[in-house]
């Protein structure tokens, strides 16, 4: 079975990779990169698809879980961690679950990923409902564990996506949406921590990423909702302010502090003239999305 999947394919332009220059091993794993870039390409509407999907079960109150194993539950997570600085989310919205727990973060842990019982138990632990989202991952597109979430996501009505580097993948055939990602056999034979990691990896940018815009999260290009938990992020948080309304430093700076390290509401107070409690009201109503409380404003 695994002899037939295409990430499992041996690359015929690497067969001599231990007696190539590490230049040559560059240049290779460069050119096979790009098959990543022409793959997306290819499939940005089932992309969207799942993306829309997403953005609805944000808009209901629901949240987002990515299930995977190994790399590709990694993956999930580190995309999903990375919400919380970015835009502001609460840990709960966006969620990575991995066959094996936090100790498969960094070491193996056997036989999870086999199991198709554990994601469900993952699942049941978080409280899946039918207003949430499960977008299973896995680069063969065949993980027991990612099935098993699947098939208990749909028994209780949650939405469901599957993003996998196979095509046809066994897991599309258990999610209502599909993203299929087939780069091609890896340049080191059967490590998708590679070409089909970085597909991944930006699929998943994608799909945060835009749901995060469609949420009202970003101003132009502007992190608005960014969450100032170090030194260096207050100083972004100071400079987006700048960047927005065109003031100086000073200026950002004291509507920042008046508007208690809120940036969204630094900035309706600069373009609008509202006070931070008028403006924190309009927010409010426009559920955090920033350019409609402007114009609502205006």
């Amino acid at each position: 079975m695994l002899e037939k999947l295409l990430t499992e394919k041996r690359n015929p332009r690497s067969m001599a990779l231990d007696q190539m220059s590490n230049l040559e091993i560059i240049t290779l794993m460069n050119q096979e990169d790009y098959q990543v870039i022409e793959t997306i390409k290819k499939n940005t509407e089932s992309i969207d698809q799942v993306i829309e999907d997403v953005v609805a079960v944000f808009k209901n109150g629901g949240r987002l879980f990515y299930i995977g194993a190994g790399t590709s539950g990694r993956l999930g997570i580190l995309d999903a961690v990375e919400c919380v600085p970015t835009f502001s989310t609460n840990p709960e919205m966006v969620q990575g679950l991995i066959a094996g727990g936090v100790t498969a973060l960094t070491e193996a842990v056997e036989g999870s990923e086999d199991s198709l019982s554990l994601a469900e138990a993952d699942l049941r632990q978080v409280g899946l409902s039918e207003k949430d989202y499960v977008l299973g991952i896995s680069a063969s597109g065949r993980t027991p564990y990612v099935i098993g979430g699947l098939n208990y996501a749909k028994q209780v009505g949650a939405k469901t996506g599957a993003l996998s580097c196979n095509s046809p993948a066994e897991i599309s055939q258990y999610a209502e949406q599909k993203i299929e990602l087939p780069v091609g056999p890896e340049v080191l034979t059967g490590s998708t921590r590679l070409k089909a990691g970085t597909a991944q990896k930006l699929v998943l940018n994608m799909i945060s990423t835009i749901s995060m815009i469609r949420l009202g999260k970003v101003f132009n290009n502007l992190m608005v909702d960014v969450k100032p938990t170090n030194k260096k992020l207050v100083e972004r948080s100071k400079r987006i302010i700048m960047e927005a309304t065109g003031v100086s430093a000073e200026v950002a700076e004291e509507y920042y502090r008046e508007a208690d390290q809120n940036v969204k509401l630094a900035i309706m107070q600069i373009l609008t003239g509202i006070d931070v409690a008028t403006a924190s009201k309009l927010l409010a109503e426009h559920q955090g999305n920033i350019r409609e409380a402007i114009q609502d404003a205006k």
